[in-house]
């Protein structure tokens, strides 16, 4: 599937991946870590590449470069939220939803201090909620936010 957005925009966006059961991944250098089944929202930025981003995570063949792309191996993205702006949000983003929602301590984090940028929710409808709030609220009306279902 190709999502259709322009390959170099900029923009920040919130992957929303279900795990259907349990399942121990190694991830790098984070070592061996337990995911529970559930749903989960991954914030990312692309300043200069937000099509190109998305689309590399919504596909099954690509080489396995970022934390995301170890959990994607066993799950599959339902959904991509996301706002075209200049703004680097996803740290903004992680903090906002790491009040509401567990995380797996230092996923997506490793080059900046948030404590993760992967949250947990057995409610998808959960996530894709508090996730449309916290980027409105971040953006405060200037940009528009996208929702993106994919799969069932």
């Amino acid at each position: 599937m190709k999502i259709e957005i322009e390959q170099q925009a900029k923009g920040g966006y919130i992957l929303l991946v279900e795990i259907p059961q349990g399942v121990r991944v190694k991830v790098g250098a984070l070592g061996a870590l337990e995911f529970p089944g559930g749903f989960y929202a991954y914030c990312g930025s692309a300043i200069g590449g937000l099509g190109t981003r998305i689309n590399r995570h919504v596909r099954s063949e690509k080489k396995v470069r970022w934390h995301i792309d170890y959990l994607l191996e066993k799950g599959r993205v339902r959904g991509v939220i996301y706002a075209l702006t200049e703004e680097r949000l996803e740290c903004q983003l992680a903090g906002r939803l790491g009040q509401s929602f567990g995380s797996i301590p230092r996923f997506g984090s490793s080059d900046c201090r948030c404590p993760s940028h992967l949250f947990f929710s057995e409610k998808l409808q959960d996530l894709k909620e508090k996730a449309v709030e916290d980027f409105r609220d971040l953006l405060k009306g200037k940009e528009t936010i996208l929702i993106l279902p994919i799969g069932n």
